[in-house]
């Protein structure tokens, strides 16, 4: 029988279904806030696949169009591949859930979040985590929860939890929280400490960062009462976890033969060199342990991974010591060069030791703008950043593949970043996309791509208003030792108990993303992270301005000039034609590009002046308004007893009466004119209808060619 529990979220009801949806399910929920409806389910096999030694975990979360009462677009006429808010969204839920899942639980698991009804005022993304988190918890999957995910915005200064579609438009930031209930250490209330974060912002400092956090994860409470609730009544005795054992006898073979080689590995500098080195190890393990059984084999991966972990971080720990020698606030060497493709419309190419990213810039019209056919509505970007990662840039040979999750991930990061920075459309009316390729990684290749986006934004002549830079961060805890980060090595993120990426000005905060591994970071440890990532924030800003220091003053010689000019929205049928008669012909003349809108305003587009001014004179002379007292060359479109009508200008006609054809008395009109026939005359009056009337007569003395 199915059971409901309501609680208040963000001043709304928001409640939890079990037992009505997805039987067969491990564990299976119906979260409705406001009027959208999310199913959660998740499920994991009772056997286990042969020789695996990781968990197998999949997130997907799916809107279906129904939810908004649309029928999809194509032939087919269902879903498709998943967009980009269902793939961010997946990879919000997946980076939650993942390290709360038991060590040593290697199950197949799947967890499908899906959209069946949506009302664009409550988040869909916050009911799926807690639908999630409450699936996992009534079930019998391993999961050391809850969780809950709340989205915080501001405005006016006041900060906003959950707040709707409309809210966010003026919302001066745009942050994702998620957090996780802990009990306290001597009773008492339990504490709710950070697990992810993920969002952007316009320039917001650090301080104010603390300041969502706190007020972000106190405004879970609720909903993380409710799943405590549910879980009390409803859940299901979890599965036994089996812990990863192992041996005395092959620990200490393992760190006999290999602790060394391991040792010398994470001295070396060099990541190629690095791989190198501990793939000779592993291969001497490999020998050595041929003959035993495949869990055996298993063990000795185990306690690789764990000596691994354990140097590393006992060099950074203990000796102070990284990888490659620099101390724990040193960025490694960078180097930055602009400009360097001559026909592509803006480049940079950034380096940070070894993470080289080149990104380029390309300048379009509007009608080049990413059309994005979401169930929330239609979302039309002027600004597009696309990251690829080819398989080259760690060093390896595969398949080139479209984006994956993660590529899809670190372009959003990188574009949120760059946003806040970027002129208006009325400022600078182009589409910008740009493309970040990683020619080389080892690690924090997003942040290579937000530092690379700067540089080729003003080598492209993009009035931006700043300049934005990015640097990733870890942090090593030990009991009451505190070790962070600043430009982490791939190795050091791998080993670390917390990665954030932070983005920004030197004036403030535009994007950040957080990944928490452990509990107990404190407000203060926070804080020392934030304020050592905003040093090393400057310090690249102030090499990339070394670099290109604003804007160059002029886009490229092969960019589009774009040209805006207005015209009275009722003349827009003139410009187009019947049928688009016009403005293929302008186009066909010329060669721009020509937008038009609704509100009258035309955008030309073209690397070639001389065309755009050809284009504005034809679309001129198509909008050009009746003058009275001026002359015009018409042409006599049809004849009548009392004169004779004459366009004077496309669409537009007026009467010369059989009195103003000539100076001497006209008994007959077609005596002066016949139809076709092109006349001078002068615009003596416009009345209020509009009727004008003309005067052939008054000039003849003009001279109109």
């Amino acid at each position: 029988m199915s059971e409901e529990f309501k609680t208040e979220f963000a001043g709304r009801s928001i409640s939890v279904k079990t037992n009505y949806v997805a039987g067969q399910a491990n564990g299976a929920t119906l979260v409705t806030y406001g009027e959208t409806v999310v199913m959660i389910t998740a499920v994991s096999e009772k056997s286990k696949r042969e020789n695996i030694d990781f968990l197998p975990l999949t997130v997907d979360y799916q809107e279906m169009t129904f939810a908004a009462g649309k029928i999809p677009g194509g032939f087919f006429k269902r879903e498709g591949r998943p967009n980009e808010k269902e793939i961010l969204t997946s990879r919000i839920i997946d980076r939650s859930i993942r390290p709360l899942i038991p060590k040593g639980y290697f199950y197949e698991t799947q967890v499908v979040a899906t959209v069946l009804s949506l009302d664009n005022e409550n988040g869909s993304d916050i009911a799926a985590m807690l639908g999630a988190s409450t699936a996992l918890g009534i079930s019998d999957i391993p999961f050391n929860g809850p969780i809950a995910g709340v989205r915080i915005g501001r405005k006016d200064g006041k900060f906003l939890c959950n707040p709707s579609s409309a809210e966010l438009e003026e919302s001066e930031l745009d942050l994702f929280l998620v957090g996780r209930k802990v009990e306290a250490a001597a009773g008492g209330d339990y504490e709710v400490n950070l697990v992810m974060v993920e969002g952007g912002a316009y320039e917001v400092e650090e301080e104010t960062l603390i300041d969502v956090i706190n007020f972000g994860l106190e405004s879970m409470r609720p909903v993380i009462d409710l799943q405590d609730k549910i879980r009390q009544e409803l859940g299901k005795e979890k599965r036994p976890v089996e812990p990863i054992v192992i041996s005395d006898e092959i620990r200490a073979k393992v760190h006999a033969l290999a602790g060394d080689g391991l040792k010398d590995a994470y001295t070396t500098p060099a990541k190629l060199d690095r791989r190198a080195k501990l793939t000779q190890v592993k291969e001497l393990l490999k020998e050595s342990f041929a003959d035993e059984e495949p869990s055996v084999m298993s063990a000795v991966g185990n306690a690789t991974e764990e000596l691994e972990q354990t140097i590393l971080r006992d060099m950074i720990l203990s000796e102070g010591r990284r990888i490659d020698n620099r101390s724990t606030t040193d960025i490694r060497p960078i180097t930055c060069d602009v400009g360097i493709l001559p026909r592509t419309h803006g480049s940079g190419l950034f380096t940070r030791g070894e993470t080289q990213a080149l990104v380029v810039l390309t300048l379009g019209t509007s009608s080049d703008e990413q059309r994005l056919d979401l169930i929330s509505g239609e979302e039309f970007r002027s600004f597009m950043l696309h990251y690829n990662f080819p398989p080259y840039s760690v060093g390896e040979a595969r398949f080139l593949r479209g984006p994956g999750r993660r590529e899809i991930g670190h372009g959003a990061l990188a574009r949120r970043a760059l946003l806040p920075i970027l002129p208006s459309q009325d400022e600078f009316p182009y589409t910008i996309r740009v493309v970040s390729e990683i020619l080389s990684s080892n690690g924090s290749s997003s942040m290579a791509t937000v530092c690379g986006g700067s540089l080729s934004l003003m080598d492209a002549g993009v009035p931006v208003k700043d300049v934005v830079a990015g640097i990733a961060m870890g942090l090593l805890k030990s009991d009451d030792k505190i070790i962070i980060l600043t430009d982490i090595l791939g190795d050091e993120d791998h080993a670390g108990d917390m990665d954030f990426k932070v983005c920004g000005t030197k004036k403030g905060i535009t994007a950040v993303q957080m990944d928490i591994k452990i509990d107990g970071i404190t407000e203060d440890i926070l804080r020392q992270a934030l304020r050592q990532a905003k040093d090393a924030r400057v310090f690249i800003i102030d090499r990339l301005k070394e670099t290109i220091a604003e804007p160059r003053e002029e886009i490229s010689s092969y960019a589009p000039r774009i040209i805006t000019m207005r015209v009275r929205p009722e003349r827009i049928r003139d410009v187009i034609g019947t049928g688009g008669k016009n403005i293929r012909q302008i186009i066909s003349e010329t060669g721009v590009s020509i937008d038009v809108e609704d509100d009258g305003t035309i955008t030309i587009a073209s690397a070639d002046l001389e065309a755009s001014s050809k284009a504005i004179d034809m679309i001129n002379w198509l909008t050009e308004e009746a003058e009275v007292g001026k002359v015009y060359l018409g042409t006599v479109k049809k004849v009548v007893d009392f004169g004779a009508f004459v366009e004077i200008l496309p669409g537009t006609e007026g009467l010369v009466h059989i009195s103003q054809l000539a100076r001497e008395r006209v008994h007959k009109v077609t005596d002066v004119l016949n139809e076709g026939d092109k006349v001078p005359v002068k615009v003596l009056e416009i009345d209020r209808n509009g009727k004008i009337k003309l005067s052939r007569k008054e000039a003849l003395d003009k001279n109109v060619q």
